[in-house]
């Protein structure tokens, strides 16, 4: 159970913030998630959900490798919320369901080589907290600079909410896989 009431109807703030709990009802759909923690402090709120508008929905680093980041920072910070969101994305992204084992059992085996990049370097990233030339070039290669600094953007948008729902105790929503830590 969440560590403090879950904000679910724009009601619950008050009215000076109403504009934010809109426009985050408008880019989502709903207030849920983190935003219902996020939402006890409205500013942060409002701009933490206009990089996520970015990071999730309009940016240009292809789809699949957004998720498998956000599959691993979910795995990494063992954030329940954020993995039964994810695996659901990942699974709409046709991404295996090996590849999805591997990641929750933080293992390698059976992943394909392109989405196995994706993973070492979040992997990489989150626990040494730096990227070695070998890794970051073919990297590079591949994306480019644009679409790294969105990559590592995305890692650390991910990171930002698992270490949310994890410092309240948010629980996978109804329905998400649970991830057993």
């Amino acid at each position: 159970m969440a560590r403090v009431p879950l904000i679910t109807s724009k009601d619950q703030i008050p009215s000076e913030h109403h504009a934010t709990a809109d426009a985050i009802i408008g880019s989502r759909g709903a207030l849920g998630g983190p935003f219902q923690v996020f939402l006890h402090s409205p500013e942060i709120a409002g701009r933490i959900a206009h990089l996520g508008t970015l990071v999730r929905f309009e940016g240009t680093l292809d789809f699949r490798v957004r998720v498998l980041a956000a599959m691993v920072v979910a795995r990494e910070f063992e954030a329940l919320y954020v993995w039964g969101a994810q695996t659901g994305s990942a699974r709409r992204q046709n991404v295996p369901e090996t590849t999805i084992d591997a990641i929750r059992d933080n293992r390698s085996d059976g992943v394909p080589a392109e989405d196995l990049a994706i993973i070492e370097y979040t992997r990489t990233l989150l626990r040494k907290h730096r990227i070695p030339e070998a890794m970051d070039k073919p990297m590079r290669d591949r994306f480019g600079d644009d679409q790294m600094i969105q990559l590592t953007g995305a890692i650390g948008y991910y990171s930002l909410l698992a270490m949310t729902v994890n410092a309240h105790e948010m629980e996978a929503g109804p329905g998400m896989e649970v991830l057993k830590v």
